[in-house]
C-alpha cells in the first residue's frame, strides 16, 4: 500500500490541531534517525540535521511535551549542548552490553530517559537507572504479555507500535 512520510512540521501541526479540537495535549517522542554512514547521503551533516529538526520543534512551542531520542550519540550530545531545555532519551539496541555507567560515560551526560531494546531490560538495569534518576522506557513491545511483564518489573513506560494494547491491561 502506498504511503507517504509527512514532514515533521506537517505532522506536528496536524496532531496539535486534532488535540486542540479534542481538548487534549499530546506528548511527543521524536527520534533523530542518524548514523555517521548516512551523513551527507540521506541527510545533511549531523549538526545541520539536528538544527533543522530543532528549528521545527522549537517553533511549535511544545518544549515541555517533547522527548527527543536517538541511537546516535553525536545527535544527543549536540542536543544536550545546544538545546538543554529538552528531555533526551538514549536508545540502546539489543547487542549492547555496556553498563549504565559506561553508557552515560560514553554519552558524556546523564539523559532523562534510557530506552533499551526490551530484550535487554533487567531488574538490575531498572534499579540502576532509577538510582541515577533516569527513567527507563524500553522499545518495541508489541504484545500485552510483554507490556505486563515489563510493567511488573518497574519500567517507567513502554514504546509500542500498538498503543491499543494498553486497553487490555
Amino acid at each position: 500500500m502506498p504511503a507517504i512520510k509527512p514532514l515533521l512540521a506537517v505532522l506536528l501541526d496536524s496532531t496539535e490541531a486534532y488535540a486542540k479540537a479534542k481538548g487534549r495535549k499530546i506528548h511527543y517522542n521524536i527520534e533523530i534517525k542518524s548514523k555517521p554512514a548516512g551523513d551527507g547521503i540521506y541527510y545533511p551533516d549531523i549538526a545541520t540535521f539536528v538544527d533543522l529538526a530543532m528549528r521545527v520543534i522549537d517553533s511549535r512551542n511544545i518544549t515541555d511535551r517533547v522527548v527527543i531520542q536517538s541511537f546516535d550519540i553525536r545527535a544527543l550530545q549536540l542536543l544536550h549542548q545546544r538545546h538543554p531545555q529538552y528531555a533526551l532519551s538514549y536508545l540502546i539496541d539489543a547487542k549492547e552490553n555496556r553498563t549504565l555507567a559506561e553508557l552515560t560515560s560514553a554519552l558524556g551526560f546523564k539523559p532523562e530517559v534510557l530506552s533499551p531494546n526490551s530484550a535487554i531490560v533487567s531488574t538490575k538495569l531498572i534499579k540502576d537507572c532509577h538510582k541515577q534518576g533516569i527513567k527507563i522506557i524500553p522499545w518495541t513491545v508489541n504484545d500485552a504479555d510483554g507490556i505486563r511483564k515489563l510493567k511488573k518489573m518497574g519500567v517507567d513506560g513502554i514504546i509500542t507500535d500498538y498503543p491499543d494494547l494498553f486497553s487490555q491491561l
